[in-house]
C-alpha cells in the first residue's frame, strides 16, 4: 500500500504542468479521491502561500487507469487581491479524465462566524476497527485504504431524523502521524472525502447493489484540522433518481468544529449485470 505522502508527491514537469504517480491498486479505475487530491496539490503549487484553498469543484469525466500516471495541466484563471482561481485538467493517454476548479482565499480576512452543531455519535474508540473485523466486502474495498482507519457508526447507535431520506456517520483518520503542513492535511481530506460518501445513498436499499461511480465532487474548507486525528463524517443522501444519487457530508473534528463540507453526485444505476465485486480488479 502506498502512503498518502507518496500519493501526494506530484512531480513538476514544466511550468503549470505536473504528474501524479500511480500505484498498484485493487480497483478497476483510479480512485477519484486520489485524482482530486493530486489535482489540488498541483493547483496549490501555483499559488502564493498567503492564500489557502477554500473550495473545489471537480468532475470525473472518464474512468482513469490505476496503472497509469496522471498529468495535470493548471490554468491560472485569476489572481486577485483576496481570491485566486485555478482550473486543473487531469489527463491520461491524451484524454481528459478529470476537471477541477479551485478557489483560494487570503488567510487574513475576518467576518461573522457560526456553524451547525455536531450530531451525536459514539466515540470512535467504542467502534470496531474494520481491519480487525473484516467482512468480504471490506476485504475487497477497504484493503485499498489500509492506511486509513474507517469506522462506520452502526444503525442501532445512530440518532437519526425522519426528515432525511438516508443517513450515515463515519469516523475516519489516517493511521500514522503526518506533517504539520495544513496544505497537506487539506489534500489528504480531499482524498478521504471520496471514501464511503456514496455508500450513504445505499442505506435505504440494503438489498440492492447499484453500479456506483463518482460523477462530480465539491468541497468547502472552513477551519484548520488534522487528518491523522479522528474526524466525524456526517453523511446524507437527500435524493436518488434517474440512475444518479446526490450525497452530502459535513466533517467535524473531535472538538465539534465543522471543518469541511462535501457534496457529491454519483452513479447509482441498476438493471445491468455487474461483476460480483464491481470495485475489485478481476485480474488480481
Amino acid at each position: 500500500m502506498a502512503t498518502i505522502e507518496e500519493i501526494l508527491r506530484v512531480e513538476r514537469i514544466e511550468k503549470d504542468i505536473y504528474r501524479g504517480p500511480a500505484f498498484p491498486s485493487r480497483l478497476v479505475r483510479t480512485f477519484g479521491g486520489q485524482v482530486a487530491a493530486q489535482a489540488l496539490i498541483s493547483a496549490t503549487n501555483t499559488v502564493d502561500e498567503a492564500f489557502h484553498v477554500h473550495s473545489l469543484h471537480g468532475y470525473f469525466l472518464r474512468s482513469g487507469n490505476p496503472d497509469m500516471h496522471t498529468v495535470f495541466l493548471v490554468d491560472r484563471i485569476r489572481d486577485g487581491r483576496s481570491f485566486i482561481t485555478r482550473r486543473v485538467t487531469g489527463i491520461q493517454d491524451g484524454v481528459a479524465i478529470f476537471s477541477m476548479s479551485a478557489s483560494f482565499h487570503v488567510s487574513t480576512d475576518e467576518g461573522i462566524e457560526h456553524q451547525d452543531q455536531m450530531p451525536p455519535a459514539p466515540a470512535p474508540t467504542e467502534l470496531a476497527d474494520r481491519r480487525e473485523d473484516e467482512s468480504e466486502e471490506d476485504k475487497a474495498v477497504y484493503k485499498e485504504w489500509d492506511n486509513f482507519d474507517i469506522r462506520i457508526v452502526p444503525r442501532e447507535k445512530m440518532v437519526t431524523s425522519d426528515y432525511f431520506a438516508a443517513q450515515q456517520r463515519v469516523w475516519f483518520r489516517y493511521r500514522h502521524p503526518l506533517p504539520d503542513d495544513q496544505v497537506f492535511h487539506i489534500a489528504t481530506l480531499a482524498y478521504m472525502s471520496d471514501m464511503t460518501l456514496l455508500g450513504s445513498s445505499r442505506v435505504p436499499h440494503p438489498d440492492v447493489n447499484p453500479q456506483g461511480a463518482s460523477l462530480d465532487h465539491a468541497m468547502w474548507f472552513m477551519r484548520p484540522f488534522r487528518t491523522d486525528e479522528w474526524l466525524l463524517y456526517d453523511q446524507t443522501s437527500p435524493s436518488a433518481a434517474g440512475g444518479r444519487a446526490l450525497t452530502q457530508g459535513r466533517i467535524f473534528d473531535l472538538d465539534g468544529r465543522m471543518v469541511a463540507a462535501v457534496t457529491q453526485e454519483g452513479l447509482a444505476r441498476t438493471g445491468r449485470t455487474l461483476p460480483k465485486d464491481q470495485y475489485a480488479r478481476q485480474d488480481r
